[in-house]
């Protein structure tokens, strides 16, 4: 909900901004406009979704657990063998 409202936000900012460049004062809202629709953007696919299954043989299980604060429920981590890359998934 908080990043739908920033998202509307960020779009109006970008739209008066753009409406008050010819004016000479709409350049700051059109850039802080972009930065926070960029950013909101950027963290909605840096951090990794949650699964539902757990990966396959590649992977090992780590004790390392928390708890999801979306859902309430625990979430194991899970790591893969060579790459190092993590992946997380619902218990």
């Amino acid at each position: 909900m908080l990043r739908t409202a920033l998202l509307i936000v960020a779009g109006v900012s970008l739209a008066i901004g753009l409406m008050g460049i010819g004016a000479g004062y709409g350049w700051p809202l059109v850039i802080w406009g972009a930065v926070l629709a960029l950013g909101l953007l950027y963290e909605r696919f840096r951090y990794k979704p949650i699964e539902r299954t757990a990966p396959g043989p590649e992977w090992e299980k780590t004790t390392e657990r928390f708890v999801d604060d979306e859902t309430g429920r625990t979430v194991t981590v899970y790591m893969h063998k060579t790459s190092g890359d993590r992946q997380y998934v619902e218990e």
